[in-house]
């Protein structure tokens, strides 16, 4: 009788913690369509003044700035803090639903959404040192010890590993932006580009001798260009990251954001970094430039080569217009922050 007694108390505590559940989950659900119809006013409200403050030319300009200003702070303050798991989010991309089905991939706390952003710079960290030490591998190897003819094997091996690493660069970016980061769509093509390389690239045949050294020219300048954007992106990851949390802190940019080679953040890394990317995109298109010239002349004839050496043409010359496009536009604010202070230092 006392198990009896003990099972029947049991089930009228299920029963009572499923009722006190279901309440909970009711309030929290009203409460949270409150917040959301809240959120979604406030940042509307914002994006209506800013037009107002674009399009009102009869305003002071120097009021018309700090308005601005304080209509950024804002923006910020509403996007980075716990209210952004209440505003509308962007549409999930159909590589993460193709991957994950219709899964809703945006965390609701900040902490997971900043966790996941940090998961994302530590995976770039990682495979820039990979990016770097992969192809000097095996061209050293292929120097001293293959003769001068790299073996298929190495290669493909070198291609799923690039399959696997835009993979998961593609995928990491799409949560991020899920997550409201300010990654450019066109990195997301240029990795989708990327992708579909390194996917063609596994089923081309690495030819060894007779010739070897001309029918894996191709082969030999991509993995240099691979070492030469390795450079880059440890130069980008050492310096960009420290310019990033400065702009945070004051207020210009999101905890959310990340950080790219062209996004240099003071004159000096921009100095450094810009010819890097842009010596690194003409090689690129060189490289892609060969591999179509090797198939026109007919030295090689798979359909593989014109397909990489396209690939690789078309992603320079979107990393070209992106990187111009980008410092056109840092430009203008510097310019803009140098009106505000010379005109704070005349009054």
């Amino acid at each position: 009788m006392e198990v009896e007694e003990e099972v029947k108390r049991i089930i009228d505590e299920v029963k009572d913690l499923h009722d006190s559940a279901a309440s909970f989950i009711s309030s929290s659900s009203q409460q949270e369509l409150s917040l959301r119809q809240k959120a979604s006013a406030v940042d509307s409200s914002i994006r209506r003044l800013h037009s107002t403050l674009v399009s009102n030319k009869n305003l002071d300009p120097k009021l018309v700035e700090k308005l601005e200003e304080d209509l950024h702070r804002a923006r910020c303050m509403l996007v980075d803090g716990e209210t952004s798991s209440f505003l509308p989010s962007k549409p999930q991309g159909r590589f993460v639903r193709m991957f994950c089905g219709p899964v809703n991939v945006r965390a609701l706390r900040k902490d997971v959404q900043l966790k996941v952003k940090e998961e994302y710079n530590r995976y770039r960290d990682k495979t820039a040192l990979l990016f770097l030490f992969f192809p000097a591998t095996l061209l050293i190897l292929r120097s001293y010890y293959w003769g001068g003819c790299l073996p298929a094997f190495p290669v493909q091996l070198y291609e799923a590993w690039l399959l696997f690493l835009y993979a998961g660069l593609a995928m990491r970016e799409n949560i991020l932006r899920a997550n409201g980061s300010d990654i450019r769509p066109w990195w997301l093509y240029h990795h989708y580009c990327a992708m579909a390389m390194a996917l063609v690239s596994l089923t081309w045949e690495i030819k060894g001798q007779p010739n070897c050294v001309q029918k894996q020219r191709g082969v030999h300048l991509f993995l240099q260009w691979a070492m030469m954007q390795g450079v880059a992106m440890l130069l980008q990851n050492r310096y960009q990251r420290q310019r990033l949390y400065t702009r945070i802190a004051l207020g210009k940019a999101k905890r959310m954001d990340v950080v790219w080679g062209e996004t240099a953040g003071v004159d000096g890394q921009l100095w450094l970094l810009c010819p890097i990317l842009f010596i690194l995109q003409v090689f690129e298109a060189y490289v892609g430039l060969l591999l179509l010239r090797k198939t026109v002349t007919g030295v090689v004839n798979e359909w593989q080569v014109m397909v990489c050496g396209i690939l690789l043409v078309v992603m320079a010359v979107g990393n070209f217009i992106n990187t111009v496009e980008t410092l056109i536009a840092k430009s203008r604010v510097k310019a803009k922050m140098k009106r505000s202070k010379s005109r704070a230092e005349l009054n």
